[in-house]
């Protein structure tokens, strides 16, 4: 379960699992905004005060705090070669 505030780690998945090419316009903006609000909402709660479950969600999603490793699912896609590095 994810802390109040943040986007929760079904809706993540959900948004990740998706193929782009089968999102709409909305979503892909909605897409975009949820992650941010969700990275500025990492960034501002100390690691200290995140749950265990939102810690270790954070760390699969690359979202943790001053994290600069790609996420498990940006791993994922460079190994395949959609990503965008």
């Amino acid at each position: 379960m994810s802390d109040n505030f943040r986007q929760s780690f079904g809706d993540k998945a959900e948004a990740k699992l998706k193929p782009d090419s089968e999102k709409s316009t909305t979503e892909h903006i909605g897409d975009m905004f949820k992650g941010k609000a969700d990275s500025a909402a990492s960034t501002a709660q100390p690691a200290s005060e995140k749950s265990y479950t939102q810690q270790a969600g954070d760390a699969l999603s690359g979202n943790s705090n001053g994290g600069t490793e790609p996420s498990i699912g940006q791993k994922v896609k460079n190994a395949v070669g959609l990503g965008e590095n």
